[in-house]
Formats: structure tokens, C-alpha cells, sequence
């Protein structure tokens, strides 16, 4: 149960002090006064929150009272309500007694219930914030040691698999060794790679990995905003510099001073803001919009591009000096399609990952999901690998996910090898025989997979007989493929 806020309302009308107590006595603990001398003593005995005075009372003006309270019991919401709308009385309630709000007669009672539980909202929030005070000033030492040892424990996270979920043999190696090399350097680095391998958590490392580890790592999409956004983004402006900039603020690159800035998707960045960021490389400054000062900050870059920033240069689309200020050090992350070998880790670090996050519990894959996704060539890469196994999740209703609960592009992508059949669709090579087979081969293991190798199930779908489809089966070798994925499930359990 939530306490009730006290009230004491304080007015020499009885009449009125009923009302008030009437309206507001099933929301509130309501005390009432109807002198000012009967108001004090409830304040001595009581713990009152919130004190509601009329302006007129004989023996002195509600605000002269209120002036005397804020005195004794400065924590009290004081309020004011009077059937005279002096503005001289309001503003020596405001100023003097510290008034929270003028309440004018005649007034709704709806409308002061809402006040007052704005008014009890606000004084318990006052209470916390000085509880929050008190916490802080007792122990400033354990706070700069949490958070100290919190960022010890981020870096150490990265200093030891640099963010990356990889097997012992990935070609990931390769790739963070460069990392660990390039990272204590103060050297500009380009990252390159298709969308979703890992670009931000390179960058993460680079920086978690250098002398800058302590100080902020910042990042920002450079594709996601027009050239006035982003400029005022990264460089901050002055209040006045353009409508709507109400007041001054600082930009990425000061309040990552010291550290690390990430721009991802430079290639996208026009020519007009390559010459912009072009001197913020060259001459370690910045210059707000709307400001003729410049700023000195000292960050480190580290871009990062889906493109061939090189063929763009030659194409005149990007500057040549921007380039080669950026790409200091350049490192190309490799697609998920080249490294299958860590598709099964990565999958259940990311499984583990989403139950986190959803709360929903299973085991894990089963081993034909597990070798489904390890034949697929998943072209969003890691970022389509971890909405795939959101899917399963969410999807599945048993303590193992299978293969069935893969999207169905990805099971008619297979072939009975283990290849991707799409790439065979596609290319020019081979007869429309061949080509045609492979397509039904895809569609048959496709089907099977979803009906969890029932073929009675998959032969309705299919519109064949149970013969039939036994017959296209043994053609395909698809009869091995089940056998082997009965033999790896049984040997998973």
C-alpha cells in the first residue's frame, strides 16, 4: 500500500475548509486549521507534506504565514489559494515565501486534486533527491571505484577476444592481431567490409585496446543524417546559430576529447563535409556553428565504410587527402561467408544474447539448425544471423530449436552438399537440366526440414505421392541426408 500525502489546508471559513476536506480526504491524510495559531501547533506534532493557506486570515496574510513556515519547515510544499487575484500578492508569494502554486477561487476540484498530487509527487521527489545527496557525499571514493573498476572490467572484455566471438582457427585471427598491434598507436584507421561484420565492434576494440581506454568512445552514423545535422552533431553549435538552436551545445568531437570518435559510413558523407572533417584531421580543430572561435580537441579517428572508398577517389566522388588522413591504417573485415567455421559459436553466444534480453528459455540448436546455417551464405552477414535467432526464439515452442524454424530462404538456399543452390541458380554455368534439378533438390530438403523429415506431411504439401516423393529422395541422395541428420541429433542428445 502507497502512504497517503498529509495535507494541512489552513483557511477561517469553516464552510470551506468542509468542502476542501470532503473533496480531497479519499486521495489524501487531510489535516484542517481555521486560525493560524491551531496551524502551527499540527506543524510541531504532525509530519505534514504539503500545506494548502488561504491568502486572508485575520491574524496576518497567508503569505506572511507561509513566509514563517518556509523558516521552520523550509521542506514543505507551500500553497496559496485566495479569491483575489492581486498580482502583487503572487509575486510576494512567489518571491517570498517560496510559493509552488497560486490556487485562485472559485476553483475545480478535479483541477486541485491534480495539483496536490503533483505537489506530493514532487516532495517525495525532493526527499530521494536529498537521500541521493547524502549517499554521494558519504561515499565518493566507492563510486569513482565502481565505476573505475566497471571500465576496467569493459576493457578487459575486449582485451581478451576484442569483442569478437571466434573459434581458435577463424580467419577472424588474422584480423584481431592487427587490431592489437595497430590499437596503443595514435594513427587514424579505416575499417572496411559489407554491412554487419563487425565494423563497431573493431572500432570498440581499437579504442579499448589503446592508451584512450578511459576516456569516451563515441560513435555516429554518417549516412543517417543530411550535412547541416550532421555538421551540428559532430561540431556542436552556439545558441542562435540556426532556428531552433535555443541554447548552446557541445558536439561529439569535444565530448569525446581525449578518446575515440567512430564515423561510420564515411563513404557517404558529401564533398562539402570531406573538407569540413578534412581539417578537423589535419589541424586537431573544430569550429561550432555559429561561432568564429575554433576549438582544439584531440580525438581519434577511426572510419569505417561498406564501399571501395579507393574506387570512389578515382571516380572523384571522394577527396584523395580525406582518404589517405582516414586510412592511416585500413583493415577489411571478412563476411560471415568466409568464415563458417565461427557461425556455431557466434549462433549461441547471440542465442544466449536474446534470451537475455527476452526472457524466454531454451537449450540451444539442434545440430541440423546448427549445420543449416553453417551452409548458408548469409548475406547480412552477423547482423542477419542475430535477427535469424531472435526468430527461433521467439518462434520456437520446444526446449531445442530445429532446423524447421529456420526462414525459409535460407533451407531452400541448401542443396543436398551442404552448398548454397542459389549460388548455382545464378551463375551461367551448367545445363538447364542440371540447373533445374538443383532448384527441385532445394525445394525437396526445404519442405522436409520444415515438416521435421515427416514425409507424409511434405508429400501433401508437395502434391506427390508418398512414392513419389521416396523415389526423388533416393535421386537426390536425400535419404543419406536424413539418415545423417538423425545419426547427428541422436548423437547430440
Amino acid at each position: 500500500m502507497t502512504t497517503q500525502a498529509t495535507i494541512l489546508v489552513v483557511d477561517d471559513e469553516v464552510r470551506s475548509l468542509e468542502t476542501i476536506q470532503r473533496i480531497l480526504e479519499d486521495d489524501f491524510d487531510v489535516k484542517t486549521a481555521s486560525t493560524i495559531s491551531e496551524a502551527e501547533q499540527i506543524l510541531q506534532r504532525e509530519w505534514v507534506q504539503i500545506i494548502v493557506c488561504d491568502q486572508r486570515m485575520p491574524e496576518m496574510t497567508g503569505v506572511e504565514f507561509l513566509k514563517r513556515v518556509r523558516e521552520q519547515w523550509p521542506d514543505l510544499i507551500r500553497m496559496i489559494i485566495s479569491g483575489y487575484t492581486d498580482s502583487e500578492d503572487i509575486i510576494s508569494a512567489v518571491n517570498e515565501a517560496g510559493i509552488y502554486q497560486y490556487i485562485t477561487k472559485p476553483w475545480h476540484p478535479d483541477h486541485l486534486i491534480i495539483t496536490l498530487n503533483n505537489a506530493a509527487r514532487m516532495f517525495e521527489l525532493q526527499r530521494q533527491n536529498e537521500a541521493l545527496s547524502v549517499e554521494l557525499k558519504k561515499t565518493p571514493g566507492q563510486l569513482e571505484q565502481s565505476m573505475n573498476r566497471k571500465s576496467i572490467e569493459l576493457r578487459e572484455n575486449y582485451q581478451c577476444d576484442d569483442g569478437m566471438v571466434r573459434t581458435p582457427d577463424s580467419c577472424m585471427n588474422a584480423v584481431c592481431t592487427k587490431i592489437r598491434r595497430i590499437a596503443p598507436y595514435h594513427v587514424s584507421v579505416l575499417l572496411s567490409g559489407e554491412s554487419g561484420t563487425g565494423k563497431e565492434l573493431a572500432a570498440r576494440a581499437l579504442h579499448y585496446n589503446s592508451l584512450r581506454w578511459n576516456k569516451p568512445f563515441i560513435a555516429e552514423n554518417c549516412g543517417a543524417l543530411p550535412d547541416e545535422l550532421l555538421e551540428s552533431e559532430l561540431f556542436g553549435y552556439k545558441r542562435g546559430a540556426f532556428t531552433g538552436a535555443v541554447e548552446d551545445r557541445v558536439g561529439l568531437f569535444e565530448r569525446a576529447n581525449g578518446g575515440t570518435v567512430f564515423l561510420d559510413e564515411i563513404g557517404d558523407v558529401s564533398p562539402a563535409f570531406q573538407v569540413k572533417l578534412l581539417r578537423v584531421l589535419q589541424e586537431g580543430e573544430i569550429r561550432p556553428l555559429g561561432s568564429g572561435r575554433t576549438r582544439q580537441v584531440d580525438v581519434r579517428i577511426v572510419a569505417a565504410t561498406n564501399k571501395d572508398l579507393e574506387a570512389e577517389v578515382h571516380a572523384g566522388r571522394f577527396r584523395e587527402d580525406l582518404y589517405y588522413r582516414l586510412a592511416t591504417v585500413s583493415l577489411d573485415l571478412p563476411p560471415l561467408r568466409e568464415h563458417p567455421e565461427d557461425i556455431p559459436l557466434l549462433a549461441n553466444t547471440l542465442l544466449q544474447d536474446a534470451i537475455n534480453d527476452l526472457g524466454k528459455q531454451v537449450q540451444g540448436f539442434s545440430a541440423e539448425a546448427l549445420a543449416c546455417m553453417q551452409s548458408y551464405h548469409w548475406p547480412g552477414n552477423v547482423r542477419e544471423l542475430q535477427n535469424e535467432v531472435h526468430c527461433m526464439l521467439v518462434m520456437g515452442n520446444e526446449d531445442m530449436l530445429g532446423a524447421e524454424l529456420l526462414t525459409p530462404r535460407i533451407l531452400r538456399s541448401l542443396s543436398p552438399d551442404g552448398l548454397s543452390c542459389e549460388e548455382d541458380i545464378d551463375t551461367p554455368l551448367g545445363s538447364l537440366k542440371d540447373r533445374v534439378e538443383s532448384l527441385e533438390s532445394s525445394i525437396l530438403r526445404e519442405t522436409l526440414i520444415r515438416h521435421r523429415w515427416n514425409k507424409s506431411s511434405a508429400a501433401r504439401e508437395l502434391g506427390l505421392s508418398r512414392v513419389g516423393l521416396r523415389s526423388k529422395l533416393e535421386r537426390y541422395g536425400l535419404e543419406k541426408v536424413e539418415q545423417l541428420n538423425t545419426g547427428a541429433q541422436d548423437a547430440y542428445r
